[in-house]
């Protein structure tokens, strides 16, 4: 199944029926308004049947209307402005109890990460780490909370952490410089994409580095360049996405490497309470 659904439907546009070609056009000119729909509210969007949005999906290559609304949904949300993002939640969610939609729709998306995430590429990202000469972790602007968290969890086990915070583009690879073959880069990026971030994984890939890329899927940039791949599903929450299936993740990963290294790192914060509590970095009840 070709990744970029837009050139897909461009190459197919001339087989395509008038009603399907209505679909193909809302699609890719009003995909804010209709990659949330379901298929029968397309359909009605577009005037055309349920089942011929449904034979639509298929002719793309999808088993189904909902596999290809989470591709479309994926490709799009790299696309939304922050008033596009905020507009279309207000559609989705509008009025009544938040909290609790906001909350409900969160634990679906830790569910559906649970469901579809890759074992292996986990295991191989959690031997990755512990087999790193250096271990590079970089993510800017919202993913930028979720690098720093890893890095100060990890920083508290290892002491080959490099933090990459780019500002400009050329500090990237000013701080990358001598990544190679020996070291890993955990990089993170949710839509919309940051081209800090691809260019830092395609330099570290390109110099032979393991990449552990932590994104919302498949199509992702990052994906092309990633050693081990973590999918975990976010969704627009207003102007921001929500990121709580990634940290889920990132905790997941802290843990695994907790067990793997159980003695290493029991030494190491025995030593880190005695400075604690001699300095008084903790308030003491």
């Amino acid at each position: 199944m070709e990744n970029n659904i837009s050139k897909k439907i461009a190459e197919l546009m001339p087989t395509f029926s008038k009603g399907q070609k209505r679909i193909a056009d809302a699609i890719l000119y009003e995909y804010d308004k209709t990659a949330f729909m379901t298929a029968a509210k397309l359909g009605v969007f577009v005037g055309v049947s349920e089942s011929t949005v449904v034979r639509f999906a298929n002719e793309l290559g999808f088993d189904g209307y909902p596999e290809f609304q989470r591709a479309v949904q994926e490709l799009v949300r790299a696309k939304l402005t922050p008033n596009q993002r905020i507009e279309l939640t207000d559609s989705r969610i509008g009025g009544g109890d938040i909290l609790e939609k906001v909350m409900f729709s969160d634990i679906e998306k830790i569910k559906y990460t649970y469901e579809n995430i890759d074992r292996k590429a986990f295991s191989d990202a959690v031997d990755a780490i512990l087999n790193a000469k250096n271990i590079y972790i970089t993510g800017v602007r919202s993913s930028a909370s979720l690098a720093s968290f890893l890095n100060f969890n990890l920083s508290m086990i290892f002491d080959n952490i490099k933090f990459v915070q780019p500002t400009s583009s050329s500090e990237v690879f000013e701080q990358i410089l001598n990544i190679g073959s020996s070291d890993v880069m955990i990089a993170i990026s949710f839509p919309r994409y940051s081209t800090k971030i691809i260019n830092a994984v395609r330099f570290a890939h390109q110099n032979g580095a393991n990449v552990i890329a932590l994104t919302d899927s498949a199509i992702s940039p990052l994906a092309e360049h990633a050693t081990c791949l973590l999918t975990a599903q976010s969704d627009m929450a207003s102007f921001v996405d929500s990121l709580v299936a990634p940290l889920s993740i990132i905790n997941a990963i802290i843990v695994a490497v907790t067990q793997r290294k159980k003695k290493e790192v029991t030494e190491r914060f025995d030593k880190l309470e005695r400075i604690w509590d001699e300095y008084d970095v903790y308030a003491k009840r």
